[in-house]
């Protein structure tokens, strides 16, 4: 087997390439593993990298050294590949695909992910583009995708930088026309976002559909239809914690496909990264991804046990 370490030094509010590298090449030495390491140049080499070392048909495990968007990079490239698995090192990096494992610090200790075990995980399909974790559309989206830009200043980390987002968004609108096609339904509203999950967390911590599972073969959807500025920060606490159903201009589906029209280009969130679309076919993709993890963790919703009847 080999191993496939991609660093992205533009992940996170610092390039960390001098602290990954000798990390690196002292677990794999002392193991004697089969490893490279490869740094990130431009937008979207990382899914090349991933896709190249997949397409030798060789057994490799892909490690995304970076955030979410690095994931997303390096999870599109190796996707449907059943000679390719891929996880997650960061140091520093932001990764909210990985807070619904029991312990997500155990994915900033390579010597952990370096005794994995794995599994396989669905992934969305967005127009011609892939997500492992989230797709969404609207204010969510215009919040989502502006996170990086104030991660980068000083004190602005997580959901902080995510407050700072929502805050400059808000002000500038928040509903947009979109007509929705989903299980039969043809929705034609004001609507404040539509968010797709497959993971369960996103924006520094926000778990809107805490039953959503990444195995499970549907994709988790939260429709959101207008509400006012005023409204806004008293849904936003409940959306962050799941609370969905005591939010009442939502609507919670589970299907493997949702169509949107916007009445002109609208910003879509793709694991935090910003496309720009008209038309967004959301959908569960054929493509399947192998998932390696730090072994002991899970990621399954735990169901309470029922009470026992005396």
């Amino acid at each position: 087997m080999k191993h496939l370490f991609i660093i992205n030094p533009a992940a996170g509010s610092r390039d960390r390439t001098r602290e990954y590298a000798p990390m690196i090449r002292k677990a794999c030495n002392t193991r004697g593993l089969d490893f490279r390491i490869e740094i990130s140049r431009y937008p979207g080499h990382c899914r090349e990298l991933a896709r190249q070392a997949a397409e030798t048909g060789e057994e490799y495990r892909i490690y995304a050294c970076g955030g979410d968007g690095t994931l997303n990079e390096v999870a599109s490239g190796a996707a449907g590949f059943p000679n390719a698995a891929v996880t997650v090192f960061s140091l520093g990096s932001g990764n909210d695909f990985v807070r619904m494992f029991s312990d997500p610090k155990a994915f900033f200790d390579l010597e952990r992910l370096l005794d994995a075990e794995e599994t396989t995980f669905d992934m969305i399909r967005c127009n011609d583009s892939l997500a492992v974790n989230i797709c969404s559309v609207g204010l969510d989206a215009r919040i989502g995708t502006s996170v990086s830009s104030y991660k980068r200043l000083p004190y602005l980390q997580g959901f902080r930088a995510y407050a700072a987002s929502a805050v400059v968004n808000v002000i500038k609108g928040i509903s947009e026309h979109y007509v929705v096609e989903i299980d039969g339904q043809t929705l034609d509203d004001r609507f404040t976002f539509v968010c797709v999950c497959n993971g369960r967390f996103y924006g520094g911590g926000f778990n809107p559909v805490p039953e959503a599972d990444p195995s499970d073969g549907k994709l988790d959807v939260m429709l959101v239809r207008h509400v006012s500025r005023l409204q806004v920060p008293f849904i936003v606490g409940k959306y962050k914690s799941g609370r969905h159903e005591e939010i009442a201009a939502a609507q919670y589906l589970r299907t493997d496909r949702v169509k949107i029209r916007c009445d002109g280009p609208t910003a879509v969130n793709l694991d935090g990264e910003l496309l720009t679309a008209q038309e967004v076919d959301i959908s569960l993709a054929q493509e399947k991804l192998r998932f390696f993890y730090p072994r002991g963790l899970t990621w399954q919703v735990q169901t309470p046990a029922p009470a026992e009847v005396l």
